[in-house]
């Protein structure tokens, strides 16, 4: 079904028409921020396999105050 898709012509194709509506000024800054988007997410990602510390209910709370 998407076989062939993405062939250099293609992508040339997109990226002229990306360079069109954001123009070469904008291209950086939005390549940075894809960037940070997809290290934050890796990172959130990451850390979900890690376990936690469960956080005290507030009952625990008043409890240890007393």
């Amino acid at each position: 079904m998407f076989e062939g898709l993405f062939r250099p012509m293609h992508l040339l194709l997109i990226l002229f028409i990306v360079l069109l509506i954001f123009g070469p000024g904008k291209l950086p800054e939005i390549g940075e921020k894809l960037g940070k988007s997809i290290k934050s997410f890796k990172k959130a990602f990451s850390e979900k396999d890690e376990p936690q510390d469960e956080p005290k209910s507030i009952e625990q709370k008043d409890e240890n105050k007393s």
